[in-house]
């Protein structure tokens, strides 16, 4: 057999064809591969378009500042000081941010006075229907301490839910109070519901013995405290609008009566000038406690939250106090560093009211029952309130709405609003945690992007090259 060695040459150029073509492609592949990857690192790293950056942390406050005895306050030179007081105990916070801008004597235990009612009102108000109505018995007025102040509530009179409140926010009065407090569980329950509220809020200097504020062995709070209540109140719709009340109609037996807020500066009376922006709060009074205030005002976009307790003037001084408060801190505050704030720290974010509203026992025969928010109206015809329902009946002075917005550290949230606990916050929990999950996903899958999809394309083309290039020169060897 003769075998012709003409086509060894072809076969030889036609290898160093195939070497020629398939380096640069190799080369492309190679290069391809790489801007997969680090296009992929990058979109695992980097905020995808239209995401913001995250903020900024914000300057560190040592807590243990406001634990100091004396003025707390941190200006830069030439700073305008706080007013000096006579109040034994004194703050003034931007309620926006929470951030204290001074303090005097923050956490001194001192007897509340019936500011522990903003306490009261954070802890019960969320959990009872706002339009139900309750028949009152003689049973749920007794017990009320010698010398309280009184709204006029009756027994066999049947009052709403938001009649009550009128009552305990405008008047202070410690009768609606024990009716509510009756509602929500009975007396007992009720203060250790409100301590656990301001534990949950981050105020640990208040100990609740009467939850109506009136004088009790061991019952104390503190300026910090009241500050924590307030600003957490003004959160809750419902609470902003009652403590913003100047006036409002109570009802007696097939009659109703007027009744104003006891707070001067909401009301302007008695000698004393109504302040502008004014949102209320609470005030309170009592032998041993001294006056105590608790007052909020917005201003330009700003809102502030001052306490006073005990100053030496008396009533008219705790009002003077707080004007002169809110004066300087709108003036002057944002040129003062934050001292302290009143937002809890994050060990303490559980709840500032428990998530699943109380439905009390079922009363005497002829007394309507409550109903659960969210749940049909309960036996007796007692309605449930609804999410966004409309001002109480008498709440037009009010706000309609809270004058701080619920953030979503929260607060909240707001408060929870003012917050919720965790792992308890309901089908709004679920939702956040398949959002959550979702976007793990989608950042698990952006560190692990598919590769280019031209790296394919010029695997197959090589291939496809390789292939027709050997063909040609199997075809020249057998010819």
């Amino acid at each position: 057999m003769i075998v012709s060695s003409a086509p060894r040459p072809a076969a030889g150029l036609a290898t160093l064809l195939l070497l020629a073509l398939l380096l640069p492609l190799l080369v492309l592949s190679s290069a391809a591969s790489a801007a997969a990857a680090t296009a992929g690192s990058t979109a695992a790293t980097a905020p995808r378009p239209g995401e913001p950056m995250p903020p900024r942390p914000g300057a560190r406050v040592d807590p243990a500042l406001l634990h100091r005895a004396g003025t707390q306050v941190r200006l830069p030179p030439g700073g305008t000081p706080p007013p000096s007081l006579s109040a034994r105990s004194w703050l003034v916070a931007d309620a926006g941010t929470g951030h204290v801008l001074a303090a005097f004597n923050a956490h001194r235990k001192m007897p509340p006075a019936s500011t522990l009612k903003a306490l009261f009102a954070l802890t019960v108000l969320p959990k009872l229907s706002q339009n139900a109505q309750h028949t009152v018995s003689e049973r749920e007025l007794s017990g009320i301490g010698e010398g309280s102040s009184l709204v006029g509530v009756k027994e066999d009179v049947t009052y709403k839910v938001a009649d009550l409140w009128r009552g305990v926010f405008l008047h202070s009065g410690n009768d609606a109070v024990r009716v509510l407090a009756g509602l929500n569980g009975g007396w007992e329950a009720t203060a250790r519901e409100m301590e656990a509220t301001a534990r949950s809020l981050g105020a640990f200097d208040t100990k609740v013995v009467s939850p109506d504020g009136y004088d009790a062995p061991g019952q104390v709070s503190s300026a910090y405290d009241l500050a924590v209540f307030g600003r957490e109140g003004l959160r809750n719709p419902d609470f902003a609008r009652y403590c913003a009340l100047p006036y409002a109609s109570f009802p007696a037996d097939g009659w109703s009566y007027g009744i104003r807020n006891t707070n001067r500066l909401l009301t302007g009376e008695d000698g004393i000038a109504k302040y502008p922006g004014i949102l209320g709060v609470k005030n309170g009074y009592t032998s041993g406690a001294g006056h105590t205030l608790i007052a909020a005002a917005r201003r330009d976009g700003r809102t502030l939250v001052v306490t006073v307790m005990n100053p030496s003037g008396g009533q008219r001084a705790v009002y003077e106090e707080a004007r002169e408060l809110l004066d300087w801190g709108f003036a002057h505050g944002a040129e003062a560093r934050p001292v302290g704030s009143l937002l809890p720290p994050p060990a303490t974010r559980l709840v500032s009211r428990p998530k699943t509203p109380a439905v009390p026992a079922a009363p005497d025969t002829g007394r309507a029952t409550l109903a659960a928010p969210g749940k049909g109206p309960a036996s007796g015809g007692a309605a449930a309130r609804t999410p966004g329902s409309g001002p109480v009946a008498g709440a037009g002075a009010g706000s309609g709405g809270s004058p701080l917005a619920r953030t979503p550290s929260g607060s909240a949230p707001a408060a929870g609003s003012s917050g919720d606990t965790a792992g308890a916050a309901g089908p709004a929990a679920d939702r956040s945690a398949e959002d959550g999950a979702r976007a793990a996903g989608q950042a698990a899958m952006a560190a692990g992007q598919a590769p280019s999809p031209l790296l394919p394309l010029l695997v197959v083309g090589s291939a496809c090259v390789a292939a027709a290039t050997l063909w040609m020169a199997r075809r020249r060897t057998v010819r």
